[in-house]
């Protein structure tokens, strides 16, 4: 049995991983449920690990598992335990996880993104790369790309890894997009319009946001699922 505050973050968690491919920062987790510190939060997350619905995955600050929801949430969720983030071993995927697995999709991976400074726009396929089906919008165009650089650490986004991201021009804010900026240079990174600004955050306080005006930058994207090889 959970609390009403032990399941608003389970499903909170749950959404942004089906929405952004990556789970959300412990201060968003914070916010979502208004409590004043992310100590509540810490709580919360340990509250859930002991009761089996969640996995910590070591050396990793934010490398969280759900492995299970509760009834309620699970219902026409067509669930699938998924590891968002981290490198300790994995135990063996069960078999629905699997049978998904089977019906991947082929995804073209368009080169290399920037999770850092911006920098060149890549858009020649270099090789592609299986996504599950869970992952995919249904009537969208998606590609792939290979990220470079630190600045999305915090999101869960870590250099070397492979971002699935859905062909659109326009996003919500807080929504993770590639941007090409100034028509020839791409960048992964927070969108959000701020005083008539378009402000472009990172997720590593080393970065500062970049602000910019509407006509400097385009959409290209948004994040929709994340790949990490071993």
């Amino acid at each position: 049995m959970l609390t009403r505050k032990q399941r608003d973050l389970l499903a909170f968690i749950h959404k942004r991983v089906q929405r952004d491919g990556v789970p959300p920062s412990f201060d968003e987790m914070k916010d979502a449920l208004d409590l004043r510190s992310k100590s509540g939060i810490h709580r919360l997350i340990t509250a859930l690990e002991e009761r089996g619905f969640i996995r910590r995955l070591a050396h990793r600050a934010r490398a969280i598992e759900i492995t299970r929801l509760p009834e309620d949430l699970a219902a026409g969720a067509n669930f699938v335990p998924q590891v968002i983030e981290g490198s300790a071993p994995q135990a063996p995927a069960p078999a629905r996880a699997m049978s998904v697995e089977a019906h991947a999709t082929e995804v073209p991976v368009m080169g290399r993104i920037a999770a850092g400074v911006p920098i060149d726009a890549i858009s020649e396929v270099s090789h592609h790369v299986a996504v599950p089906g869970q992952m995919l919008d249904r009537g969208g165009e998606h590609y792939a790309l290979e990220v470079r650089g630190d600045s999305m650490i915090d999101a869960g986004i870590n250099d070397g890894d492979i971002v699935v991201i859905r062909e659109q021009t326009t996003a919500e804010n807080g929504e993770i997009v590639v941007a090409l900026v100034e028509g020839h240079e791409a960048t992964l990174k927070r969108y959000r319009r701020t005083n008539g600004m378009i402000a472009l955050e990172a997720a590593n306080q080393a970065y500062q946001t970049q602000l910019m005006r509407d006509d400097q930058v385009q959409v290209q994207g948004r994040l929709v699922g994340l790949i990490r090889s071993y």
